[in-house]
């Protein structure tokens, strides 16, 4: 085979300029996991190297089987948040069982097309998911600048300072892995006393041992573990699915969203064989990931990689790194995430207002209840009632008489659904009209039985007056589920 055609099989990360910048992004990924993952198991009640067992068999895991390359996932607060109950009450061995029924789950789910209900989340939603991320980020890194030493604000400052300017020098090493290191010599070299990456919990010291979790395969197991699988597997899929759909925006590039439904749950499922906590998409690490120029698995698999390595191999050393640093990582994430042209004035002014409602009530819902999906899910339906809304007064109904009062012809325009269709009965003059009513639907379309049974109720009333209707123009969509359902809606037949 020539060589020309071998290059066109070769991984674009083997080219050393982008395998150069995908490790680097990779490493800079695994530190910013540490503290994350040992923060957000102490929300689980768990262990720490559990969270961190969990990070790594997750990013590992996706990498391979996942749909959105250059997407982070791993243990994650909002996963945290819903298997917590299950773990003080039944113990990690419970948890665990969870996990892999989640991931069981969310296969199935993704099997089933559950990414395709993406495209019903809209823009506004999108931008209020991204703002409120944005705000979470920050609002996490608050407690860690409350309550400490004051070389920690310097430290914040000087962090920031560098990410800022250092990429002006040169962009071959990443500004927040620049950032980390000079932190961490200056801290140590100085003995400054500062919180640090140790301070949060011991590192595992080996690496885990896969095995089924240790409880009775009985129904009431199942029945134990199943509300918080379910609730697990959908808060994860939700906030991969928001994650994967950023990182599509971001990149200008496309992502296969069943694939990577069902990688969420293969990589679940491994994560709970291991003892893992569970996780999802990481929407932080992930920015941190595509802001220094990741775009291929290799980044997300030397992530995980990395992190284990970190903490068996150099744990003394990434036990010294001050939490400062990784604040200030996070803070210019945060700062970056947030869309500032959403709220600027001249944006806000030519914004419909129902758009701006959607994305008020997106963010206030994920800053109420810390859980990006409930806020999506909000976001959502107000959006969806601001839209029926809308287009239920676009139906228009117009009469015109036969000037010989032999009949009379209606007019009806829009489109027929259960809010439009509400009120479609009271707009026709049944006292008055003539003997013979024409319903013209040409120019409306009927979407649902409650048009149908409304056509069914005029026609009953004129009926009951001794008129006949006769219903036209009935496109081929309406004239089927008319034809169906007309007359079958009621137990009066």
């Amino acid at each position: 085979m020539p060589a020309a055609r071998l290059r066109g099989f070769r991984p674009s990360w083997l080219s050393p300029k982008v395998a150069r910048t995908e490790v680097l992004a990779g490493l800079v990924v695994a530190l910013a996991l540490i503290p994350e993952a040992i923060s957000f198991s102490i929300i689980a009640g768990v262990d720490p190297s559990v969270g961190l067992f969990a990070s790594f068999t997750m990013a590992v895991t996706i990498a391979i089987v996942g749909g959105r390359p250059a997407m982070i996932s791993a243990a994650t607060g909002a996963v945290a948040l819903v298997i917590a109950p299950l773990n003080r009450e039944h113990g990690l061995s419970h948890l665990a069982a969870a996990v892999i029924l989640g991931g069981l789950i969310q296969v199935i789910l993704g099997s089933l097309g559950v990414a395709k209900l993406m495209r019903f989340v809209p823009r506004s939603v999108m931008v209020g998911f991204v703002n409120a991320l944005a705000i979470l980020i920050f609002a996490a890194q608050i407690p860690e600048m409350e309550n400490v030493p004051w070389a920690v604000y310097p430290l914040v400052a000087g962090g920031l300072a560098l990410m800022v300017f250092f990429p002006r020098i040169t962009r071959v090493v990443p500004a927040p892995l620049v950032s980390i290191a000079i932190l961490t010599v200056i801290t140590v070299a100085a003995g400054i006393a500062v919180p640090t990456v140790g301070d949060k919990g011991a590192l595992p010291s080996s690496l885990p041992v896969p095995g089924l979790p240790d409880v009775p395969f009985t129904l009431d197991t199942l029945k134990l573990i199943a509300p918080y699988a379910l609730a697990m597997a959908l808060v994860g899929l939700m906030e991969s699915l928001m994650t994967a759909k950023l990182v599509d925006d971001l990149t200008d590039t496309h992502s296969d969203k069943t694939r990577e439904s069902i990688g969420q749950g293969i990589a679940n499922i491994v994560t709970g064989l291991f003892g893992g906590m569970g996780g999802c998409a990481m929407i932080g690490q992930t920015m941190i990931n595509v802001k220094n120029g990741a775009r291929t698995r290799l980044s997300t698999f030397l992530a995980g990689v990395f992190l284990m390595v970190l903490c068996i191999v150099f744990g003394p050393v990434v036990s010294q790194i001050p939490m400062a640093a990784l604040v200030a990582v996070m803070v210019l994430v945060a700062f970056g995430t947030f869309d500032w042209h959403s709220i600027a004035p001249a944006t806000l002014k030519r914004m419909p207002a129902g758009e701006i409602t959607v994305m008020v009530v997106t963010v206030a819902a994920v800053i109420a209840t810390h859980n990006l999906a409930i806020g999506v899910v909000l976001g959502s339906l107000t959006a969806m009632v601001i839209f029926a809304r809308r287009v239920a007064h676009l139906v228009n109904v117009t009469a015109v008489t036969d000037p010989e009062g032999g009949h009379v012809v209606y007019a009806v325009t829009g489109e027929l659904f259960f809010a439009s269709s509400n009120d479609l009965v009271s707009r026709f003059d049944y006292a008055t009209d003539p003997d013979r009513v024409i319903i013209d639907l040409a120019g409306a379309h009927i979407w649902d039985a409650s048009s149908v049974a409304a056509l069914d109720a005029v026609t009953t009333k004129y009926g009951a007056r001794g008129k006949t209707v006769e219903i036209i123009g009935l496109n081929a969509h309406s004239a089927k589920m008319h034809d169906t359902l007309s007359g079958e809606l009621t137990g009066s037949h």
